[in-house]
């Protein structure tokens, strides 16, 4: 079987490394873009499963972004990165077809939980449900 793809979009390198670490360990082929025009590239040439998604990227934003990704394959699935206070936009990014959102600092075990159910059989299987 292929492997899924993850694609990490994020300015920030920290949490890029981070999350290539945890992905890649899951197993998924992980890409990674600090920018949208990047980001953008690597869904055209690699057309990832999935893209984790920061809300606030210099030059062109997450809504941005994910408009874009959603123009060249809806099916792909986003899950947006966000900093405390970004609600309107998260609603927004919804409206345009986001899954769920995480909050930094995000709890690590939590989204990679989320992930595994997004790629892996939707939400039937109750042992990855997510407390509130």
């Amino acid at each position: 079987m292929e492997k899924k793809k993850v694609l990490i979009v994020d300015d920030q390198n920290g949490i890029r490394v981070l999350l290539m670490e945890v992905f890649s360990n899951e197993g998924y082929n992980t890409f990674q873009a600090s920018n949208g025009k990047l980001a953008l590239e690597i869904v055209k040439a690699e057309s990832p499963d999935l893209v984790l998604l920061d809300m606030k990227i210099p030059g062109m934003d997450g809504l941005e972004i994910l408009k874009h990704v959603k123009t060249i394959n809806r099916d792909i699935k986003v899950i947006m990165m966000t900093a405390y206070g970004e609600l309107d936009m998260i609603k927004e990014a919804t409206d345009l077809g986001a899954l769920m959102h995480f909050t930094k600092p995000f709890d690590i075990d939590e989204m990679r939980i989320a992930v595994n159910m997004q790629l892996h059989g939707g939400n039937s299987n109750s042992r990855f449900a997510i407390g509130s």
